[in-house]
């Protein structure tokens, strides 16, 4: 049987696979520079060429049906070979990409994927330079930064790809023998909102607990770890210390949803090639 008869339509697959990746049509929109219903009009396409549904559509998001989580799974690695063959007949020079960051965000939820993004984008060098101080973005001293906070920043372009969730953390020791002397261990931020918020959130007052603040959020997890303190945990961060139970909640109160995440941070002007690429693959390690 000719290969051309089982093949759909290549706009209805890149339409589906941006969807299946971001789990919104919107975001699949804004990526493809085409409307909300094209999107739409090439997924039910592909559905109709299929006979399959895709996706299960709500009121306020959308999931894949278990056909579509399996033919997504198949035709990402497939799209993404034709990608960087594309790529290789072009005889596509090697870029750098610079990110801004900080380090504990890059040692404990980046640097374990980074791989993934090498493998299928060997023609970009990334290049980390982590720093408490936040990088400047608009100035071309990096191509690209993820930030932690609420956004706001001026003179650059910032979406958050990853909530946080937020839970006071301890040893188990610490937490055994009580938590209400503390110490509060925290890093050093521009705007220290962490603690704030959660107060409101709990109602628990810990303002007469004595603080020490530390330089990074990784002193601050291994000094926990150690039975120092009490951190604000970032359980996007901290997952692997959860599990293993060297870190527990300090309180038996519900963790902390809100505002606060994880932002890519880019120029006002046009991004280029390779800050689009890891843009999109940072979109769908988050949501994996």
């Amino acid at each position: 049987m000719p290969l051309h008869q089982d093949l759909p339509p290549l706009m209805a697959l890149r339409a589906f696979e941006a969807v299946a990746r971001h789990l919104s049509f919107i975001k699949a929109a804004d990526e493809l520079s085409v409307t909300q219903s094209a999107v739409s009009h090439q997924v039910q396409k592909l559905e109709e060429f299929l006979r399959l549904r895709l996706f299960v559509r709500r009121t306020r998001a959308i999931d894949l049906t278990p056909a579509g989580q399996a033919y997504y799974q198949q035709i990402e690695p497939a799209l993404a070979a034709i990608a960087a063959a594309t790529r290789q007949l072009r005889g596509e020079q090697p870029s750098t990409l610079r990110i801004g960051l900080l380090a504990s965000f890059a040692t404990l939820w980046l640097a374990p994927r980074l791989a993934d993004f090498n493998a299928r984008n060997p023609h970009i060098h990334v290049e980390l330079l982590p720093s408490v101080q936040l990088a400047n973005v608009d100035g071309g001293e990096v191509d690209l930064a993820i930030r932690y906070g609420k956004g706001g920043w001026p003179k650059v372009l910032a979406r958050r790809f990853m909530s946080e969730t937020l839970t006071p953390v301890c040893s188990p020791d610490v937490k055994a023998k009580g938590v209400k002397n503390g110490p509060l261990l925290m890093a050093k931020s521009h705007q220290p909102f962490e603690w704030t918020d959660w107060y409101q959130h709990s109602g628990i007052d810990l303002s007469h607990v004595p603080s020490v603040m530390l330089h990074d959020y990784n002193i601050v997890v291994e000094s926990a770890v150690a039975g120092q303190g009490i951190a604000m945990g970032r359980q996007c961060l901290i997952e692997r210390r959860l599990k293993e139970g060297s870190l527990v909640p300090a309180f038996d109160i519900p963790p902390m949803h809100g505002e606060i995440g994880y932002w890519l941070v880019t120029p006002e002007r046009p991004s280029e090639a390779a800050v689009q690429s890891f843009s999109q693959w940072l979109d769908e390690k988050a949501h994996a």
